[in-house]
């Protein structure tokens, strides 16, 4: 039988003392960063009516709460705003119910906007479920 050097021993000893993280504990520091951050509906709901506002976002949500994507898309559209899918500010605009899909990590909701005209557009706002903080990451204008 081979022994093993003394502080190697006690070292074993040692580790075999310590009490066992908790399991929650240990799959919260295990985890990825996008299961730690999982906006739901209330959350993107919450965001997008405080991102368009009554005629749609600020200089500052246009700088600070859009996604790289939208950024690029933005600085390449000849005067079309791509977060309003229109080429001027609405009178009004409306959120509609958000949808989940945890499995594609994403939700949506339509986005109504209403015009001088008495006329109404939509497009669809997408958020990442994981984004940290949490930003409009894509707009799909309906037409």
């Amino acid at each position: 039988m081979r022994l093993m050097p003394y502080g190697v021993g006690v070292a074993l000893l040692g580790l075999l003392a310590l009490p066992a993280p908790s399991s929650s504990a240990a799959a919260a520091d295990s985890a990825p960063a996008h299961a730690r951050y999982r906006h739901t509906a209330a959350d993107i709901s919450r965001f997008l009516t405080s991102f368009y506002g009554d005629h749609g976002p600020t200089d500052h949500d246009r700088s600070q709460r859009i996604s790289q994507h939208l950024k690029d898309r933005q600085a390449l559209s000849l005067g079309l705003d791509i977060l309003l899918c229109a080429r001027q500010e609405p009178q009004a605009i409306a959120v509609g119910p958000v949808t989940v899909a945890q499995s594609a990590n994403v939700g949506w909701a339509t986005v109504t906007t209403l015009w001088d005209e008495g006329t109404t557009d939509t497009f669809t706002a997408y958020v990442r479920l994981d984004s940290h903080p949490i930003t409009l990451d894509d707009v799909i204008c309906a037409g």
